[in-house]
């Protein structure tokens, strides 16, 4: 036991935490020379193709250090804001984290945000700087905003290159020498906390586990405290990266218990493991979906795949939420609940490439509450729920208190960006002189969609933001819903600030403008707000030349039959509807 390490490397997003990780491996020898490749720990195609961490990945290491053999267990954890989640997770199974920092980017707003979810457990922190070896590091500035940051010394601040292996063996003898081993625990009963789970054709739910008292075994019944579900374990062992069993894990350890169990929703993140009675371990708060979009197959045949496949994605993902919903146009699909705008496009193409799905997004959205006018609160996640607007006493909107991190010679740009939007200026900290930190409350649809291309493009990549949610407030929304050729479509509404009605109105209009085919009448495209008209266009009518096989004589004849033309097209008008093809569906759904 007082030879086991548990830790996990938390940092912003692209600062190095795998490339660190691959050289932990390494040096332990957990991992061949021969059989290493970058970022060995992010096994999924989709993050190496990214570059960036996805799923955090549990591996366990043997390291040699003054004649004594020590077991680090460590868990890779992802950098960006939406995969927060993942890292809360992963800092409840172990008792320390090494802070990694770009030399060249410095503090950023993760890098934050993740050092307060450790603080909070407190955890012991071990500050590392990375990249020392690029031409523009600045190491001299990043180790001073990182001493402010944690009111440590310079000299405890450790350098590396990461890279290069420059400093790394450093790092592991700073975790044996700073970081306290896990707690001896009660040897009366067993208990674990599933920290991650993934679904096993043969063995059934895989749980990743922290074992915290006594110790499993293949062959033990096991009850899981918050399904009350029971089964005999199938196998138990650690990662290396790959599932490796063993006879038992103990006390202390990280390691996988392969329940047999075939139901996902029996196996949750957070719950408890026991063998025998006993009280449940602290667990995991439920993370709350922030953004939600509506997935349908594009083959109606494919609802059931796309079914199971939520399923095992919910294994893998327990941030993910999902309820089925039907649309006239589209069919039966899911309404998904996401943590943010990268967690919406990681999980569609996820289930384009596991699952071998073709799917159509509808635009993402937030969850508003409304007050009806006799007191009663519902929460709709669609314009489309919202059936009457006079019934309406108030609408609320989900608001974030935003973080943005940036060189302060950007200050007046990302002001300029803030003050277009929705936003309350809050605060302006300085880290150093160098480093200012901007403090915004700001709705959170504000930002689901492009915000973050934009923070990027006008501080050339260094601006960086952080999240957290804030309750919700009143605003002036209106839902604003399209008319085609005077029937209202209820897939095209949407809950838009009144002030901009006008301008999303004509968008709208205009795209569908291009998208809808032309018929032998007029189609009248409207974007109307209640019983008020915002925008319109017109597609015009398909004209046949009634009149191209005349020649000659009166010209009474050609406007007889061009008369006759027009009354037969007035009474298709009134007596048709416009049918929309399913292409025009799709194509203003898709993201």
């Amino acid at each position: 036991m007082r030879n086991i390490r548990n830790f996990c490397v938390i940092s912003h997003i692209d600062h190095g935490k795998s490339t660190l990780a691959d050289r932990f491996l390494e040096l332990t020898g957990t991992i061949e020379k021969r059989k290493m490749q970058d970022q060995v720990l992010d096994q999924m195609e989709l993050e190496r193709e990214r570059g960036i961490t996805i799923k955090l990945q549990p591996v366990r290491m043997k390291y040699n250090f003054e004649n004594n053999e020590y077991i680090l267990n460590l868990i890779d954890t992802p950098g960006h804001v939406d995969f927060t989640y993942e890292v809360s997770r992963s800092l409840a199974a172990v008792e320390g984290a090494i802070l990694l920092v770009d030399a060249a980017k410095g503090v950023q707003a993760q890098t934050l945000a993740n050092l307060h979810l450790a603080q909070k457990l407190d955890l012991m922190i071990i500050p590392v700087i990375n990249k020392i070896d690029l031409p523009n590091a600045r190491v001299n500035e990043v180790e001073e905003e990182l001493s402010i940051l944690l009111c440590v010394a310079p000299g405890d601040i450790l350098k590396i290159s990461a890279k290069n292996g420059t400093g790394v063996n450093k790092i592991l003898e700073s975790v044996i020498k700073k970081i306290k081993p896990p707690a001896v625990g009660s040897d009366a009963t067993a208990r674990a906390l599933i920290f991650d789970s993934v679904f096993d054709t043969y063995k059934g739910i895989i749980a990743y586990v922290r074992v915290f008292d006594g110790s499993f075994k293949s062959g033990t019944e096991i009850k899981l405290l918050a399904s009350k579900a029971g089964n005999e374990i199938i196998e138990v062992g650690y990662f290396s990266p790959q599932l490796n069993r063993t006879e038992n894990i103990l006390a202390g350890e990280i390691g996988y218990i392969a329940t047999g169990l075939k139901d996902p929703g029996l196996v949750r993140v957070g719950d408890t493991i026991l063998v025998g009675g006993g009280q449940p371990l602290a667990g995991y708060r439920e993370p709350r979906p922030v953004v939600f979009a509506s997935f349908y197959p594009e083959n109606s045949e494919e609802y059931d795949l796309l079914k199971d496949a939520l399923a095992k994605l919910k294994l893998t993902d327990a941030s993910l939420t999902y309820e089925p919903e039907s649309s006239p146009a589209l069919g039966r699909g899911f309404r998904l609940g996401f943590l943010g705008m990268l967690h919406t496009e990681i999980i569609s193409e996820r289930l384009r490439r596991e699952f071998k799905l073709s799917l159509v997004i509808s635009s993402p959205s937030v969850e508003y509450r409304i007050t009806k006018q006799l007191g009663e609160v519902i929460l709709i996640r669609s314009a489309a729920a919202l059936s009457d607007m006079s019934l309406v006493e108030k609408i609320e909107e989900p608001m974030v208190d935003m973080e943005i991190l940036s060189p302060a010679s950007y200050l007046g740009l990302l002001m300029k960006l803030m003050s277009g939007l929705r936003s309350r200026y809050i605060a302006t900290d300085y880290l150093t002189k160098e480093v200012v930190i901007l403090k915004y409350k700001i709705p959170l649809a504000e930002i689901v969609t492009d915000f973050y291309d934009k923070l990027k493009s006008i501080s050339s990549g260094y601006a960086s933001m952080s999240y957290e949610p804030a309750g919700y407030q009143e605003s002036d929304l209106i839902r604003l819903d399209i008319l085609v050729a005077g029937d209202m479509v209820e897939q095209f509404s949407r809950m838009v600030p009144r002030e901009r009605a006008h301008d999303e109105g004509k968008k709208i209009v205009a795209r569908l403008k291009e998208l809808i085919p032309r018929q032998w009448f007029v189609i009248a495209l409207q974007a109307a707000i209640g019983g008020k008209i915002v925008a319109r266009e017109d597609i015009s009518a398909l004209r046949k030349d009634v009149t191209g096989y005349l020649y000659g004589g009166d010209v009474t004849r050609k406007k007889k039959l061009l008369e006759k033309q027009k009354r037969g097209k007035a009474r298709m008008k009134e007596s048709g509807k416009v049918n929309i093809p399913q292409e025009v569906f799709l194509k203003m759904l898709k993201k």
